[in-house]
């Protein structure tokens, strides 16, 4: 069963995952993902792609429990992260990410290098990245919080709410989930009721005077997560997780 299903509807792509539980992605769904969001970006029938969710959060990010016993997957899995974020930042046409309970590791890597956030009242913003024994998404989390509150939730792996996120400016609206996809798609639709090759235009110069280069920042944190996994600490994390018990350093 694919991860994901894609579609393409007056001139929005729509991507929604849909991989129960937790819509956590192992290396070659990764990798689907980052072509999909790729190929709906080079269609002239295209505008302004929206991706949202089924189940019980938006992303909970990779899949844990293939790491746990293929610790080596890391390389695939950290390309397919970085394709899928450098897809939706870089990628040609406004990308709109309409966000439903949790938003976790891979999860925020996809809102941070969106364009616009939309998010439900039950949706909640985490990296836990430290407590699984790895690094990624601090340049992504950055894109849309201060500096403190970024490393307050990455040192603490504490979760913020949708209100929170909405004071502090990452998210444009937080909206019952019944109405999430139709709020998103309703923003989607006077994107796409413009000039397209204006939009594009935009884009590459918002993309222009961003500070910084956000897929060298991330690809600074992926080498820091291979170098995590040299330490038995990061095993121990991943073993822990996965057989739901406490740590043990």
């Amino acid at each position: 069963m694919a991860a994901f299903t894609s579609q393409v509807a007056e001139n929005i792509g729509h991507i929604i995952f849909d991989k129960p539980p937790v819509n956590a992605f192992d290396s070659g769904e990764w990798a689907a993902i980052a072509t999909e969001i790729s190929a709906l970006g080079l269609r002239s029938d295209v505008h302004v792609i929206v991706i949202s969710a089924e189940g019980r959060g938006f992303c909970a990010g990779v899949d844990i429990k293939e790491l746990g016993a293929h610790p080596e997957m890391i390389v695939p899995v950290n390309k397919g992260n970085y394709d899928t974020f450098e897809a939706i930042h870089k990628n040609p046409k406004p990308v709109i990410v309409a966000l439903h309970g949790f938003v976790l590791g891979g999860g925020i890597g996809i809102a941070g290098a969106a364009d616009i956030i939309v998010a439900s009242e039950c949706a909640t913003f985490g990296v836990p990245e430290v407590d699984r024994g790895a690094m990624g998404g601090g340049a992504h989390l950055q894109r849309m919080f201060p500096v403190q509150k970024v490393r307050h939730m990455y040192f603490t792996g504490e979760f913020i709410d949708a209100q929170e996120a909405w004071r502090l400016g990452a998210v444009e609206k937080v909206v019952p989930r019944e109405s999430l996809v139709a709020e998103a798609t309703a923003i989607a639709q006077k994107i796409a009721a413009k000039s397209n090759i204006m939009v594009q235009l935009a884009k590459e110069a918002l993309n222009g005077i961003e500070d910084g280069d956000l897929e060298a920042k991330y690809r600074r944190e992926q080498g820091m997560t291979l170098e995590a996994y040299s330490y038995k600490d990061s095993q121990e994390a991943r073993d822990a997780f996965n057989e739901k018990r406490d740590v043990s350093f």
